[in-house]
């Protein structure tokens, strides 16, 4: 299935990671893959706390410095300057994954290059020949923390679907995936596959069916405002 990809609709980044951190519960320790799950750090609500964790070793991370106020020697995960809150702690990263496989990270925002039906998460590499190996902490966090959530583009820049009965490349982990958030619906990975629980301002169910390589059920409030 292939859908040429349209511009302008939906959610854009900084909307995709601010719906996400709406879904973070006060007190919550969380861990944020690179690129957009790293922006969700941003939108944390008003009168709500979280503390990150990053593999490298440290809990209690800010937000990114000013260009004057980088110091090199402090960085995430993927090597991105980052603050300290007060409290912060540092760690040997040996400790940092034992944090992980010890469950003791409430919440993971990842990216992903494919997530099936069932839950199954692809996000660190295609499996071609040339593909670099970089699954990271990845297949730790997927199997450690308590809750998954993946933020994802619905396609790739061609136009194919994402989100898809079953993952052609190499697997990060096998239902490990409670809810996806695209640039045009927020998704529950369900027992039954993928429900809708939220259609981006302007989408319709259909749309988002269309571009989306499985079958898509209507979740409860979207049954409740169609039958309105």
């Amino acid at each position: 299935m292939s859908v040429a990809k349209q511009q302008n609709i939906g959610w854009g980044r900084e909307e995709m990671a601010k719906r996400t951190a709406l879904d973070i519960p006060d007190g919550s320790y969380v861990n944020l893959g690179i690129g957009i799950p790293e922006m969700v750090a941003q939108y944390v609500p008003e009168g709500r706390e979280v503390i990150y964790h990053t593999e490298n070793g440290l809990l209690g991370m800010g937000p990114a410095p000013a260009e004057d106020e980088v110091d090199p020697e402090l960085i995430n995960a993927g090597k991105k300057a980052v603050t300290v809150n007060p409290g912060a702690s540092f760690f040997h990263h040996a400790d940092s994954f034992a944090m992980i496989r010890g469950q003791h990270i409430d919440v993971c925002v990842l990216g992903a290059m494919q997530v099936s039906e069932q839950g199954d998460l692809a996000n660190w590499s295609t499996g071609e020949a040339d593909a670099i190996p970089a699954v990271g902490g990845a297949m730790d966090l997927v199997a450690g923390v308590k809750t998954i959530y993946v933020i994802t583009q619905h396609c790739t820049k061609s136009g194919e679907p994402k989100l898809v009965e079953s993952c052609s490349y190499p697997l990060t982990g096998k239902a490990v995936v409670d809810r996806i958030y695209t640039d045009l619906a927020v998704i529950d990975v369900t027992a039954d596959g993928f429900m809708v629980a939220e259609l981006a301002p302007g989408i319709s169910f259909d749309y988002v069916q269309q571009r989306t390589g499985c079958k898509l059920l209507p979740g409860p409030q979207l049954a409740e405002a169609a039958n309105h």
